[in-house]
């Protein structure tokens, strides 16, 4: 087995890790990333993101790379639309340029961290297998090519199912109680207008009888849907995604009595694709294991249903090089720093995540729903 040595390891090449090696990089120091897909091309980086101002933002100021951010800004994103099963508007906001959340697409933002970094700086096709300490903060991690590394820092930065996040926590993700199941309509001014139409220029969300259809104009013009399902976990195994009519069939039996527009979501999909919601406990910590922490989904993989999950990655990416870069010589020092802001920051989150899942999927979760847009924190 070939084992080679580098000062910090990040072990995954998704937002957060991406942001924070592009900060260490600003900084004037060097970091690898190990990333298990064999390209960026590998696959498609689907979905709209919100970037807030107060943490995604931040994290990209820091990375030097805002002024391009607001080049790839998706015009128009910001705008929402709230409806209820029947297809009642209950609430629609349009995008006046003033808002502190402007959209972007999830690749075009991928591509842009990817583009900043030096050439190497990321390992393609390093699937890990295994990470063990070996004394005085340093750590070996394996793949599955054969290869192995040693290193002085290691960051999981590898998603909800880490193989990092044993080294510091016994914590698993758990379900959430919500499944999805995505859908695609291309080119949905031509093909499906009338669906896009009922979404609008940017964010949509229908609710009704504890299900519910959230969706996304997306930048080249077509419509991505999470029909969200309350269900148990075991049900997305009770159907064959692979046969497209008989799983829409599935779904919309979800959907009785709903709005035909809305069914047409799923009825005139290109495409569909399960995946069950899961979360980390509110409230997840650990104690300081010398040599390695976490960030984004490794460290508290949250429901989507707040909209921090991309926005937390990037910025603990970004607090975490800047702790490093302040602290030159001392990483344990960077690291108690790191996670004793890590973890409120992110428990909070994570609680609100909760809170609006129990809110929009719960009884009268429209009305909630309705009610938080026009009351609560969020009300513009």
């Amino acid at each position: 087995m070939s084992t080679s040595h580098v000062p910090i390891a990040i072990i995954g090449a998704g937002l957060g890790g991406l942001t924070a090696a592009r900060v260490l990089h600003v900084n004037g120091i060097e970091s690898t990333i190990f990333e298990r897909e064999a390209s960026a091309a590998a696959r498609t980086q689907g979905g709209m993101l919100d970037i807030h101002e107060d943490n995604g933002q931040k994290a990209l100021h820091a990375a030097g790379l805002h002024d391009d951010f607001l080049e790839i800004v998706h015009e128009g994103g910001q705008a929402m639309r709230l409806l209820g099963a029947d297809g009642t508007v209950h609430l629609a906001e349009e995008d006046d340029g003033t808002g502190g959340r402007p959209e972007v697409d999830r690749g075009d933002l991928r591509d842009l961290l990817l583009g900043s970094l030096p050439h190497g700086t990321i390992h393609w096709g390093r699937k890990v297998t295994g990470a063990r300490a070996l004394g005085d903060g340093r750590h070996e991690v394996t793949f599955a090519d054969g290869s192995a590394i040693t290193t002085d820092l290691l960051i999981g930065a590898d998603g909800a199912w880490s193989r990092i996040r044993p080294l510091v926590s016994d914590a698993t993700p758990v379900y959430t109680g919500i499944s999805f199941v995505e859908t695609d309509l291309f080119d949905a001014d031509t093909r499906h207008p009338r669906s896009a139409a009922v979404i609008g220029g940017g964010f949509f969300i229908a609710l009704g009888g504890e299900h519910g259809v959230l969706a996304h104009r997306e930048s080249d013009g077509s419509l991505h849907v999470y029909t969200a399902l309350k269900v148990d976990e075991g049900w997305l195994d009770t159907v064959d995604f692979t046969d497209h009519a008989a799983a829409k069939a599935a779904v919309l039996a979800h959907f009785e009595g709903w709005a035909e527009d809305l069914r047409a979501l799923v009825a005139d999909a290109e495409t569909i694709t399960p995946r069950r919601i899961h979360a980390l406990p509110v409230g997840h910590r650990w104690d300081r294991v010398p040599g390695v922490t976490l960030l984004g989904d490794a460290a508290h993989v949250m429901s989507p249903f707040a909209g921090e999950g991309a926005n937390l990655a990037m910025f603990d990416g970004a607090e975490l090089a800047l702790a490093i870069a302040a602290r030159p010589g001392d990483t344990e020092a960077a690291l108690a720093a790191y996670e004793e802001a890590l973890f409120p920051r992110s428990e909070a989150s994570a609680a609100g995540s909760a809170a609006n899942l129990d809110t929009m999927f719960g009884e009268k979760g429209l009305e909630r729903t309705v009610e938080f847009f026009t009351s609560g924190p969020e009300a513009q």
